[in-house]
């Protein structure tokens, strides 16, 4: 089988890279960017990832130089495409401007990968630093306002790098450019993945052995699919499954958690009712990543809990979790990815265990799309498959607590800088008092959000209101947009923590949008709809903020903010409106990058 390898950089797209030629129909492996030049030969291809580094830092990751002397087709793209001028004797330098968001790229070449573009396109930038000399026998292929090489090729050694991302959905002419790429290097289409899932079960079957899997449900369709194929792999007598009601699930969620599971034929799952516990263990707690920690660690102990007290033989049981891959590559999962935020799933009790291999995830390296072409392959319905993704810790990671009021050092003075920004917009412009994490050129980021008010926008000015203002202030990684008629002007927040009457105001929010987006057809339409709330009041009103985060996307690792009808945008507004314990309705314009999709 012919294969194309991917050197991860650390970028958060390395893997999304491997998805589209998957996808492309050719099978792609993905190694540390160190790998041999030698140990390169067998593949058809070499793609070489972005990465958070800068190629001029002396511990800088770096390729074997030698495998641009393979005759093998090279590219490179971000990190890679700096890496290959860097390395072949050109220079790179620090951008006058970063770019993150979209950008208009003129192609003055359009030969070879370019061959089937248009002499203009739309791409995705994501990066610092920029080539500034070009190394020996390369030409500049194409150029943005802002970037005078954004791709270059030496086409006699099939050497082409780009300084956006074709990889992501944010790119149009993306997949295009990686389909000649792949023609180019000769590879032949002939991997898929429904083929794969029977390799799948013969993986578990050979990692697991003679051991016993217990196996963490939460009920969406990763743990449900990771569930579904330990039963099939093992036999339901080798799986226990546990679903831990933590307290912050949709409303009535449970219920229909294991009605649905029951009718895909499930018999070995167990139900477990923790939410004293996790409010217990979450009082007095603000910090998004300490709560991630709590609520991964308190998991573990239910799971060692409950096993204790099923009188389960550690030696003999494995812990099953249904872990993709974003999961990882955002927790730092990689060898030079930089940390976005820690999963439930990926902290320190939970490393431990995969060190000792006393983990299976079977889901680990593929992407939302792939697991919902596997789970219809094992017989889930429709509802299951295609069910919004859900974060592990639920509604609590969309419950953001605070102290007291953050603001940037000298915020007075950049809202001053914002109005003059924006005078032709007509639009007001304040910094909220709180922070929110972010991924800017692969970096995480927590920087406070931006929300704009005082007039009624449309979609085109809001998306690019939010890119240039993301670029321009480093304190702000997001832009939120003022729904409703109340004072925004007038801003203050609380000190507020985890509690279940905060969690029964998000729940409320929660399950208006998810009725009004079934009721409206929406639900195939949006990808994602996180429903945030906020410590945040406004026009003296001790009422908290909600946050609409709808968004569309594939594979998590980048997502555009859904673009709602304005008639609809109105009606859904207005229920919310009638949550008594509801104040400011805020839209999040944010696209992923610079925004993550979930707000913690």
């Amino acid at each position: 089988m012919d294969k194309i390898v991917i050197l991860d950089f650390g970028g958060q797209y390395a893997h999304l890279i491997a998805n589209r030629i998957r996808r492309i129909g050719v099978y792609s492996e993905i190694l540390d960017p160190e790998t041999s030049a030698d140990e390169l030969k067998e593949y058809k291809g070499i793609i070489l990832s972005g990465g958070p580094a800068s190629v001029s830092a002396d511990d800088s990751p770096k390729c074997d130089p030698e495998i641009f002397n393979l005759g093998v087709p090279v590219l490179g793209i971000c990190y890679g495409h700096q890496m290959t001028a860097h390395l072949l004797g050109g220079s790179v330098k620090p951008g006058e401007t970063q770019e993150y968001g979209q950008a208009e790229v003129e192609f003055l070449e359009r030969k070879g990968i370019f061959e089937d573009i248009n002499e203009k396109e739309t791409a995705w930038m994501s990066h610092f630093d920029q080539v500034e000399k070009l190394p020996e026998g390369f030409s500049v292929v194409a150029k943005t306002d802002d970037c005078p090489v954004a791709a270059m090729a030496d086409y006699k050694r099939n050497i082409y790098t780009l300084q956006f991302h074709p990889e992501v959905t944010h790119t149009p002419c993306g997949m295009k450019i990686l389909k000649k790429f792949v023609e180019i290097t000769g590879a032949s289409p002939d991997w898929n993945i429904e083929d794969y899932t029977e390799v799948l079960i013969e993986e578990i079957r050979e990692k697991v052995g003679n051991n016993k899997v217990f196996m963490l449900v939460s009920g969406g369709v990763d743990s449900s699919v990771a569930f579904l194929l330990l039963d099939k792999a093992l036999g339901q007598e080798n799986v226990y499954g546990l679903f831990v009601d933590t307290g912050f699930m949709r409303l009535n969620e449970r219920e229909e958690v294991e009605k649905a599971l029951k009718e895909a034929g499930v018999e070995n799952l167990h139900v477990y009712d923790a939410g004293k516990e996790y409010f217990e263990a979450l009082k007095g707690v603000y910090g998004p990543e300490k709560k991630r920690e709590i609520i991964g660690n308190l998991f573990i102990e239910i799971q060692k809990k409950v096993s204790d007290e099923l009188e389960l033989d550690s030696e003999l049981w494995m812990l099953g979790q249904g872990t993709i891959y974003p999961d990882t590559i955002e927790t730092g999962g990689t060898k030079h990815a930089q940390k976005i935020k820690t999963h439930h799933n990926r902290v320190e009790a939970i490393r431990e265990l995969i060190d000792k291999g006393k983990v299976i995830e079977p889901i680990a390296q593929f992407y939302k799309d792939e697991v919902r072409v596997i789970g219809k392959n094992l017989g889930l319905n429709e509802e299951m498959v295609w069910r919004h993704p859900f974060p592990g810790p639920g509604l609590a990671v969309r419950c953001l607590c605070t102290k007291a009021e953050d603001y940037p050092e000298n915020y007075l003075e950049i809202e001053d800088s914002m109005k003059e920004f924006l005078s032709e917009n007509n639009c007001k412009a304040k910094i909220l008092p709180i922070k929110s994490v972010g991924v800017q050129g692969d970096e995480r980021t927590y920087r406070h959000p931006v929300l704009l008010y005082g007039k009624e926008f449309n979609w085109d000015e809001l998306s690019m209101l939010t890119t240039r203002l993301t670029n321009r202030y480093k304190e702000v990684n997001r832009v939120v947009w003022g729904l409703n008629n109340i004072d925004f002007d007038a801003v203050s927040t609380q000190n507020n923590y985890m509690t279940g009457e905060r969690i029964l105001t998000i729940q409320k929010a929660d399950k208006a949008v998810m009725d009004f987006i079934l009721e409206k057809n929406l639900n195939r339409d949006i990808w994602q709809f996180p429903t945030v709330l906020l410590p945040v009041s406004f026009g003296g009103s001790k009422k908290e903020s909600i946050v609409l985060r709808p968004v569309s996307s594939e594979e998590a690792m980048t997502a555009s903010f859904y673009q709602m009808e304005n008639s609809l945008l109105k009606e859904l507004t207005q229920r919310l409106e009638a949550i008594d314990e509801v104040g400011g309705i805020l839209y999040d314009v944010t696209n992923k990058p610079p925004g993550t999709i979930e707000w913690e």
